[in-house]
Parts: structure tokens; sequence; C-alpha cells
């Protein structure tokens, strides 16, 4: 059973739960869809999880849609992902054609939800061309792009863009990701739910067990990176960090992680880290199932410091939850990352495993530094990076959006 705003009280305050509550009334049975590609797997659809329940419980009709593809759909869509990163990707004219034809077909079955709601959210490049489809429609539609579009390759950019500029809004994580759009930019950082499975507080012997099941030595330092198998999330170059603080300390190192429904290039990545990890017994390269939550809890809270050594990286939810957890993090120098990793803080920005290593041999031997930078972690975590905040921030725009809103807004 999921948590109710109260439950968030004891956490957040009475005060923010009474200010959701206030900003919903105006929201009353208004139809409000997002759609995604996925249903498990990957930080946008855990934010969805959770954030539909808590926009019915304030009283508003919120779904979520999913939109399905075939192969050629998912290559089309990672190269976009990839293009949109910077990575000069060239996607065929075929993929292109299936990409639309494919939301074509989706919206046959979707079409009358969309068209009525009073907002509907579109997440990321897969669903994008919907409301060019569609036709009649008649509430507000915003586009909310989850990815690092700081630098997109611009042949591909050109392209998403005839169908994002549609858009009555557009929802970017950080300034230097949004690009010249004639449509409302707003900026929304992403969230953790405190209360999911993956991140309450877990009991010790529940911690314990899971160190036993991968055979962790609870006497030695443990490092991690929880991410999916993806290029920009470097987990070679966290070996490579790892082997050079092995040359020093006793360390320990877990990659853990899984693939989403829509990234074809998940077992091309865990290859390669299979090879980059060789026969080392302190390397254990897991592959989670996408309800892995506890799991990838007690991991979390087993570790000294975790890494998420990106180097691109929309926001970086891992980030954000090892964080929640009094966790130093070492995260690479980029996109959503920069928001959370505030050197000698909450942990410390590096550009090379070379300097990831470097940090990891500062804070190992600095216990009582990694634990201070671990509180101060946390309560940054609370009051910018929760579930509440992040509802707040949806709910603000819907508003300015009913009232209204004539020039850019960013919250």
């Amino acid at each position: 059973m999921k948590a109710t705003l109260n439950d968030y009280c004891e956490i957040v305050g009475e005060e923010v739960i009474e200010l959701l509550t206030r900003l919903a009334r105006p929201l009353s049975q208004k139809k409000v869809v997002h759609v995604n590609s996925t249903r498990t797997g990957g930080g946008v659809a855990e934010i969805l999880d959770r954030l539909i329940p808590v926009k019915r419980e304030l009283g508003i009709d919120a779904t979520w849609e999913v939109i399905e593809g075939n192969g050629d759909f998912y290559q089309a869509t990672k190269g976009m992902h990839n293009a949109l990163q910077g990575k000069a990707v060239d996607i065929p004219e075929k993929l292109l054609r299936e990409y639309e034809e494919t939301n074509r077909q989706n919206l046959e079955n979707l079409k009358d939800t969309l068209a009525d709601a009073d907002y509907v959210f579109i997440h990321d490049p897969q669903p994008a061309p919907l409301l060019s489809q569609i036709g009649k429609r008649s509430g507000k539609w915003i586009w909310r792009c989850h990815i690092d579009a700081s630098r997109p390759y611009r042949p591909i950019w050109k392209y998403l863009k005839e169908f994002v500029q549609r858009y009555d809004a557009s929802i970017f994580s950080l300034a230097t990701f949004a690009q010249p759009l004639s449509n409302l930019q707003y900026l929304i950082p992403p969230s953790i739910d405190p209360l999911s499975d993956k991140n309450i507080p877990l009991d010790e012997s529940e911690i314990s067990k899971v160190r036993e099941r991968f055979g962790l030595d609870p006497d030695r330092p443990l490092l991690l990176q929880v991410s999916r198998y993806d290029w920009f999330k470097d987990p070679v170059g966290v070996i490579e960090a790892y082997k050079l603080t092995k040359k020093y300390l006793p360390v320990q190192l877990v990659l853990a992680g899984g693939t989403a429904d829509d990234d074809p290039e998940g077992a091309e990545v865990l290859s390669a880290v299979r090879e980059a990890a060789g026969n080392d017994p302190d390397i254990h390269v897991l592959l989670l199932p996408p309800d892995a939550h506890r799991t990838i809890n007690a991991l979390q809270r087993s570790a000294d410091i975790v890494l998420q050594k990106s180097t691109r990286e929309g926001f970086g939810l891992t980030v954000t939850e090892a964080l929640w957890k009094g966790k130093p993090v070492i995260g690479g120098n980029t996109g959503g990352i920069t928001l959370q990793v505030v050197d000698y803080h909450t942990g410390f920005l590096v550009n090379t495993p070379e300097g990831a290593a470097f940090r990891l041999r500062y804070l190992l031997t600095r216990p009582h530094l990694a634990s201070n930078m671990g509180q101060e972690a946390r309560s940054f975590v609370r009051d910018h990076f929760l579930l509440t905040r992040h509802l707040r921030d949806y709910l603000t725009l819907m508003l300015s959006l009913q009232n209204g809103a004539g020039s850019r807004i960013i919250i």
C-alpha cells in the first residue's frame, strides 16, 4: 500500500502538505494524463508510479498511459536520446518513419483519452509526435524533457523541434538544458519518494542479508554505482577508478543496475562491463530486475561511498537516493548531478577516473568528513528534491497555464 500525503508530514512538515492541498483545489476533477514509453525501468517510470496516486489523492483525475513499439522504434528513440545528449547519431529515414507511424498506431487507442484531457504531459522524445497527430484537442499539452539537452546533435534536434514547439509549454530539469522554443518553458528538477521501498529506512538484518546474498565483506569499504547499463553512465570508468583506488586501499565495488524496456543498448554495455571487470572477485556486476527496490536500498545503505560517474546526465535520481541515505557521492561533473553534488558539502564532482580515485582515497581516509558530508547531503535532499516539492511545481505549472500564463516562467 502506497503512502498517503499525511504520511509525509513527519518528513516535510504540515505546512508543506497544507500548501499542496490549497494549490490543488482549483484543479479538482481536472483530467491530467501523463504519457511515456515504459512502465518499468528508469527514473521517469519511478517518478510517475508515485506522482499519479498522489495527484489523485488531491482530487485530480490523473492517469498514466504508456506507448509501445517494436525494435526499430526503440532503436530510433535511443538514437534520439543519445543525440540530445550530444552524440552525433545518424538515424535512417526508415527508422524515423517507423517512429512516427508507431505514434500514430498508439494514438488510435489513446485519442479519446488525450483529446478531452485538461492537461497532457508527454515525457521525452518517444511520444513527442502525438500532439501533431491528434488534430482537435481541448486541453494544454506539455512536453517534459528529462534528458541533458544542453548541447544536442543539431540535425536530430531540428527534427524533434518540429514536434516539440507545437506544445503549449515545455519542462526542463536545468536552465542549461533549455533550448530556444516558441512555447513557455519551465524548470522543474525531478525528485525521489522518501517513503518508497527504495528509500524507506531498513532494519540492519535486512541490509546484512543483502550483503551476504552478494558475497560482500562488511569489514572492507564498499563502493557502489547504481544505474542502467548505459555508455553515458560510464560504468567502465567506474571500474578504472576502483582499480586505481585498490592499489592503496582494500576496497570492493558493486555495479548494480538493469535495463529499461525502451533501451536496446543495455546488453552491449553490460557485456563491456563484465569484460572490464574480468575475474576480480571484488567487483560485483549485478543485473537486477526493475522491482528490486529494497535490494538497491540495502546496497546504498551498505556503501561507504556512492558513485555516479556519468559523462552526461539528465538528473541522476540514484544520486538523490544516495544523498538521502546520508552517503557522500562522487559524481560526474555534468547535467543534473551538478545540482546535487556540492564539492566538500555533499560529495565531489569529477571529470576522469583518476579524479574519482583521488576523491575516493580522500574520503576513505577521512571517515569523519565523509560522515559530516552525509548528514549535510540528507538535509539538502529534504529541502530540494523530494516528491512534495516536485508535486508543488507541477500544480503551480498547471495553475499558471489555467490562468493564461503569457510569458516564460521559471519555477
